[in-house]
């Protein structure tokens, strides 16, 4: 023992904890999370109980309303013109009308055409329309 000095080294351990450890388990944990995170999000695995009741009533298919292009009209499938296609959505049944209608136009179709066939669907009797898109790509 010294008259001036630390007495530290001789009595004992330092408590002083190291945490370059800690840290370096701690980024791995995140880059880890990191990675992992996007992938779940595509869904979750469900096993769903069975019920002796009658499934609800579903349309098959869906009715679509398709702009191609050129500024040709379809309907499902089939090519009409607006007239044509206007009449044919007034003459559906109203149970029809409620289930709804898709559209989905080309994004080179000009503004105008689409606004157009907007305002057949809607005096056809129509009220749920959705458009259908495709999800912008990010950039990476």
């Amino acid at each position: 023992m010294g008259p001036i000095g630390n007495n530290r080294g001789k009595r004992g351990f330092a408590s002083e904890i190291n945490v370059t450890p800690l840290v370096d388990v701690m980024l791995v944990l995140l880059i880890i999370f990191m990675i992992t995170a996007p992938m779940m999000t595509q869904g979750l695995e469900v096993e769903l109980p069975e019920a002796t009741t009658k499934s609800l009533r579903q349309q098959e298919e869906p009715l679509v309303v398709t702009i191609k292009k050129e500024g040709d009209v379809y309907l499902k499938k089939e090519k009409m013109t607006p007239l044509s296609l206007k009449q044919q959505l007034k003459d559906m049944t109203p149970e029809r009308k409620k289930e709804g209608i898709f559209l989905r136009a080309d994004k080179n179709v000009p503004y105008g055409v689409v606004t157009a066939t907007m305002a057949d669907i809607h005096s056809a009797g129509f009220e749920k329309l959705g458009m259908i898109t495709v999800p912008v790509e990010k950039e990476k």
